[in-house]
Formats: structure tokens, sequence, C-alpha cells
């Protein structure tokens, strides 16, 4: 079966690190990737996404200068360095690809930002 896995998450201080990492598994090609997060309480909502074609990265204002996202569209992974971590950036954070036909997701990584 055709899923991201992510992996990466934990907990950290405020003002820390984490990098996020996300590998489709299974045999596809994928257009775009991206990251999304879900807060306790909170819709989900956009953080970056990655166009493989011309390599274009666009991100969320929350997180603009702060994230950044990268990857390798042959090896259909994607990583999400997050910096200066505040804590309401505390979420599980959910990877998604686009295959073309239809937008997967993963089963999400916890990150948790304390004060």
């Amino acid at each position: 079966q055709v899923q991201p896995v992510e992996s990466g998450g934990g907990l950290v201080q405020a003002g820390g690190s984490l990098r996020l990492s996300c590998v489709v598994s299974g045999r596809t090609s994928t257009d775009n990737m991206a990251w999304y997060r879900q807060a306790p309480g909170q819709d989900r909502e956009f953080v970056a996404r990655i166009t493989w074609s011309d390599g274009t990265t666009i991100y969320a204002d929350s997180v603009k200068g702060r994230f950044t996202l990268s990857g390798d569209n042959a090896k259909n992974t994607v990583y999400l360095q997050m910096n200066k971590l505040k804590p309401e950036d505390t979420a599980i954070y959910y990877c998604s690809a686009d295959t073309g036909y239809e937008w997967i997701w993963g089963q999400g990584t916890q990150v948790t930002v304390s004060s």
C-alpha cells in the first residue's frame, strides 16, 4: 500500500529545533508533497508544500523564516527543518503526497514544544 510515513517528532524546548522526515512507501511518483499540522481542538492547517516540477516551496505565514522544506523527488522524500520552535507549533504533523490522482496522508508525528 502506498502511504507517506513520517518520523522525527518529539519534545523540544521553545527556541529549539526538530527535523521531520517523510517518505512515501510503495511504487508511485508524486507531483507535490506537503506538511500539515493539527493542534488539539483545532482544524488541520497547511504548513508547507514543495512542487517537484520546478522545486517551488510555499509556506504558511506562521512558519515563514523558521521552517524549511526540502526533499528528494527520486526518493519521494521530504524533510521539514523546524527552527526557533514556539509552544504554538505544538501539533500532530502530517505528511501528504499528491500522486497525480489523489492526495494521500500519513499517520502523523507528534511535535511538542515546551515553554
